[in-house]
């Protein structure tokens, strides 16, 4: 079992004094700039100059400095910023203009379990993850609530490192929900076998071979898209409310008894191993090699492998039915 943490456990004090720098302001980036302003922390944004995002920041009230200029001014330095594009811009922006940075923070261990970036050992060098999107980082928070997040300690130059790690956590409203403390390497490890396994990589695939299966058997794209595609969320839902015991509750018993007989047979020892093996790649560094290689090349393979997503027959269908569906939102 990992160690959990909550409100009580962490002090916000230990920010107090203290100048933040958030680099990004993305999905993540927004969420924590804004929830650690309005928890009372002096905190400024690190953007390239031609950001689209300056105007964006400034506007929801924040202090906007280039990324050298808030990297200087800062005590703590939290880089939410792109895997593939953070090792370039924390040497040419970051690195150099961080005499008086005493932490360096991150939302991701990518960089850091990859020695991507291999910062100065007079520095504190913590994680915190938020387990969510960073648009629910930010409403939970409005809401007087939170998401849970971990928290990791890569180097205590300090000795209270993971003190720094707990009120950054709290200031953006995780210890409500909970922090969780482990360490970079089964964070980076862990985040992206689920990644590429299950949630972006198995699932899709998953869906789209249902629908496949069920076109190719001659039945409308319509009904294989609602029963492979738009029913998903209401299982994941139960499965997030209940676990497994609580979706297989809630369903019918005929999709229980087919569901606990038929699942094997598509997820089968085979398809494990092979979860073995991308669990191997992420471990010895080969993917990382690999996605770092294709962005330094200009991306071409995984722009094709965009387009050819895009262009899936259940991709076509489900926009159509989508925009019949006014609940959903206009998202595509």
């Amino acid at each position: 079992m990992v160690n959990a943490y909550y409100d009580s456990d962490a002090d916000l004090s230990v920010l107090k004094g203290k100048k933040c720098a958030v680099l990004g302001y993305g999905s993540q980036g927004h969420a924590h700039s804004l929830n650690l302003k309005e928890s009372g922390m002096d905190v400024c944004v690190g953007l390239r100059k031609e950001s689209a995002s300056w105007k964006k920041a400034e506007a929801a009230g924040l202090e906007v400095k280039t990324i050298p200029e808030a990297v200087a001014a800062a005590d703590i330095v939290m880089i939410l910023l792109p895997d593939q594009t953070m090792k370039a811009i924390y040497d040419a922006d970051v690195a150099p203009y961080m005499d008086n940075v005493s932490t360096l923070a991150f939302g991701h261990g990518f960089n850091i379990h990859y020695k991507q970036i291999v910062p100065p050992g007079h520095v504190d060098v913590i994680m915190i993850a938020p387990k969510s999107p960073g648009h629910l980082v930010r409403r939970t928070y409005q809401n007087g609530q939170g998401v849970p997040c971990l928290i990791a300690v890569e180097q205590d130059a300090s000795g209270h490192a993971k003190n720094i790690a707990l009120a950054w956590a709290k200031g953006i409203g995780c210890t409500r929900a909970g922090a969780l403390e482990t360490n970079f390497k089964d964070e980076t490890e862990t985040d992206l076998f689920g990644e590429q396994a299950v949630l972006c990589g198995g699932v899709a695939d998953l869906v789209k071979s249902g629908f496949e299966t069920l076109t190719e058997g001659g039945y409308p794209a319509d009904l294989a898209y609602f029963e492979c595609m738009h029913e998903l969320k209401l299982i994941v839902d139960l499965f997030y409310e209940g676990g497994l015991s609580g979706m297989n509750y809630s369903v019918s018993e005929t999709a229980e008894y087919g569901g606990m007989t038929r699942g094997p047979r598509v997820i089968d020892a085979d398809t494990k191993k092979r979860m073995k093996g991308i669990l191997a790649e992420v471990q010895d560094g080969s993917f990382a090699k690999e996605w770092l290689e294709e962005s330094k090349s200009g991306g071409k393979h995984f722009e094709a492998l965009r387009k050819q997503n895009r262009e899936h027959p259940i991709e076509v269908v489900g926009k159509k039915l989508r925009g019949m569906m006014s609940f959903i939102g206009n998202k595509g």
